[in-house]
């Protein structure tokens, strides 16, 4: 869900843990390790921040096909099990309580902090998305409308800016199926452009769990899935948060 970056992803890897750089990575106690059930995630990730926006809710940029499938998928969370994540301007903000297992710390403002998939304030301007996560197979939809500051070549998103929204799809999805936090690797190859102010879907599955890593997978597509814009796949390395005293 949180990353340090590309060059510690590389070393990872590639090399797994490096002289010099082993305080960068967690100590991993294999008798209590990810014992965290995906109900108790999902129960901890999608508490209500009355005091916070939620940006996963509709708005008036969004357009028809974007709230038409939203209202779909809010079906599912009644009938079929789905649940609707909420997303807040920071992800300290969804893991109130608690820290990442990293002996070095970011020394950055907090109040200061916004993701980078919600550093766009003006609606529909930007990033417009919301994800639903199946708990019981492990994959989430993400349905994505990219507004004109999104731009690439004219009248087209950037295709660093889907890359993103896939990596902080990948990362909900990981946390939520097995506690992952750090991306490990990240591909992803592009098929079409995605016209600014229109739907694609983000289809998110869960590959594989072995050796403290998840594997996932994405094929993002029109609504209508006759056009395919990308297909990625990621790894994200699995690691506790810790409870953060300084919180209390």
């Amino acid at each position: 869900m949180l990353r340090t970056g590309f060059q510690m992803a590389v070393i990872l890897g590639h090399h797994g843990a490096l002289p010099g750089l082993t305080h960068l990575l967690p100590r991993f106690n294999p008798a209590s390790a990810f014992g965290s059930s995906t109900e108790t995630l999902v129960s901890r990730f999608c508490w209500e921040m009355t005091e916070s926006k939620n940006y996963a809710l509709p708005n008036a940029s969004w357009g028809p096909d974007m709230l038409s499938l939203y209202h779909e998928f809010l079906e599912k969370t009644k009938t079929e099990g789905w649940v609707r994540l909420p997303s807040f301007r920071s992800n300290r903000n969804h893991i109130q309580g608690f820290k990442l297992p990293l002996e070095s710390s970011a020394n950055s403002d907090k109040s200061d902090s916004r993701l980078f998939t919600r550093c766009i304030e003006r609606e529909g301007q930007g990033y417009e998305y919301v994800i639903f996560f199946q708990p019981s197979e492990k994959k989430s939809i993400c349905l994505f409308q990219p507004g004109p500051y999104l731009e690439g070549a004219p009248g087209f998103a950037h295709g660093g800016s889907l890359a993103a929204l896939i990596d902080e799809t990948f990362s909900k999805t990981a946390y939520l199926s097995g506690e992952g936090l750090l991306t490990v690797n990240f591909n992803i190859k592009f098929k079409n452009l995605i016209p600014l102010g229109s739907l694609a879907v983000l289809n998110v599955n869960v590959e594989k769990i072995e050796d403290h890593k998840i594997y996932l997978s994405c094929v993002t597509q029109s609504r209508d899935q006759l056009t395919v814009y990308a297909k990625a796949s990621g790894t994200f390395l699995q690691m506790q948060l810790e409870e953060d005293s300084s919180q209390h």
